[in-house]
């Protein structure tokens, strides 16, 4: 039986609606993965990131966000294997996925390390206090704050993992949940 791919979504693994769309072996043109979006509630899952998701990672310090990135970066490493194996069904050499699945990956390590250049807080406490009236009695300082909401983003067919890691683990680190739209060949 062909594998249908999930969506994380509310929560949940969920598969997409009856019309998927089929992923093709470009040696062979066995049909090797099944996709759709189909049937999902976008508005509902934006409504999921706000409620949930964005709370969730803004009470979070960035030294935890930072060890989460760091986290699914080493279960993705342990994984790799896999995503080359399917890469070059799509047709790409070793060679061709090295730069999309190592430097995904990368990405997040290297997200993962910017975490100390932060206080091990929600937020960042940005310069000096700046004066602005006479004798100091009235002065404002910037505090970095996680936005609410969610960033949608809608990935590359050409760069999969890369293209979707780089993107989300500049928003996870700054406490901010992500929705990411996959693209396939045909869209």
């Amino acid at each position: 039986m062909t594998p249908t791919l999930e969506n994380y979504t509310l929560g949940r693994w969920a598969a997409g609606g009856s019309d998927p769309h089929e992923l093709l072996d470009a040696s062979t043109g066995e049909v090797i993965a099944l996709a759709n979006t189909e049937g999902f509630d976008f508005a509902e899952i934006l409504a999921y990131g706000r409620r949930v998701g964005n709370p969730a990672l803004r009470r979070m310090t960035f030294h935890e966000r930072g060890r989460m990135l760091k986290a699914l970066a080493f279960h993705l490493q342990e994984k790799k294997e896999i995503f080359y194996e399917l890469s070059y069904r799509s047709g790409a050499t070793r060679a061709d996925s090295w730069i999309d699945i190592e430097g995904g990956i990368g990405n997040l390590f290297a997200n993962a390390s910017l975490r100390r250049k932060f206080p091990d807080q929600p937020f960042y406490v940005e310069g000096e206090p700046v004066g602005l009236s006479k004798g100091g009695t009235f002065m404002a300082q910037h505090l970095l704050v996680p936005r609410e909401g969610v960033a949608v983003h809608i990935n590359a067919y050409n760069f999969p993992i890369w293209g979707m890691l780089e993107k989300i683990a500049v928003n996870l680190l700054a406490g901010m949940p992500a929705v990411v739209k996959p693209a396939v060949a045909a869209e």
